[in-house]
């Protein structure tokens, strides 16, 4: 059984129809990418899942005993307010010191327990939310535009960090994004979503898809075709003649490239 299945969902928010008919399903360890243009009721999912706000048609099945972990768009903490971080994440629930830093160290932040919330970078800030929804063990983590205001390399750091996080742990990840040439490289399955699924399945399935390029052009295309990692679980893809070859994790293939394919974690570059 799937983590998590959503058939036939339906939002409604004041007048405005935000989702209609929208299906998708995740399975434990993979991480799923969801990419739309601005008002496509992105984040409007991910907060339906949690039960942020009510859905008027379809089905959300959790499965039994499901863990959720969940890393909002933007949290705002008044920088006059003294609080460390390691009280940060034991609010509302006492956390024990070793527990706050494994979560750190998960995140990629383990040096950070002593600091005051309100001098915290972008990143910094970013990481210590991640932290805090390691801490619940979830097996499903949802992450809403969780890199908005970070730079290129920030960026990509982070998603690292969350490929990381997933493989140790074995939780899948259902990430919310519109750095569409970094995400592809982090991602199983991608879906096209404005208001109803568009088009969905492996990065370059999608990259190729008509829908998708009525929504994002085809410009990236070609960089989103490039940045293909392995990975331990497989897909019934059957042989798909549109599905470009896997390529390890963060190595971009070239026209002139005719080495042996290695790992490479240089960060990729926009397409231009």
């Amino acid at each position: 059984m799937s983590l998590l299945e959503i058939k036939g969902l339906g939002v409604t928010l004041g007048e405005h129809r935000a989702l209609n008919h929208v299906d998708l399903s995740i399975d434990r360890g993979e991480i799923v990418t969801i990419v739309g243009p601005n008002g496509s009721g992105k984040s409007t999912l991910l907060k339906a899942i949690i039960g942020a706000v009510p859905t008027d048609a379809g089905t959300i099945t959790r499965a039994k005993g499901l863990r959720i972990g969940y890393v909002p768009q933007k949290l705002h903490i008044d920088p006059a307010l003294p609080m460390t971080v390691r009280r940060f994440l034991s609010l509302p629930k006492r956390r024990g010191t070793n527990e706050v830093r494994a979560a750190l160290a998960e995140a990629g932040a383990p040096d950070l327990a002593d600091r005051q919330m309100a001098d915290l970078s972008g990143g910094q800030f970013q990481r210590v939310l991640l932290a805090r929804a390691v801490l619940e063990r979830p097996d499903l983590l949802l992450l809403d535009e969780a890199t908005q205001g970070l730079d290129q390399i920030g960026s990509a750091n982070f998603y690292r960090q969350i490929e990381t996080l997933s493989a140790q742990t074995g939780c899948a990840v259902l990430m919310v994004s519109h750095e569409l040439h970094v995400v592809m490289s982090a991602s199983d399955r991608v879906v096209c979503l404005n208001g109803h699924v568009c088009c969905h399945g492996t990065p370059e399935i999608v990259a190729s898809a008509p829908e998708y390029r009525a929504l994002f052009g085809s410009g990236t295309q070609g960089a989103l075709a490039l940045y293909r990692h392995q990975h331990d679980h497989g897909h019934d893809d059957g042989n798909d003649p549109a599905r470009a070859p896997e390529l390890p994790r963060g190595h971009a293939h070239t026209p002139d490239c005719n080495h042996a394919a290695k790992h490479d974690d240089s960060i990729p570059e926009a397409n231009q």
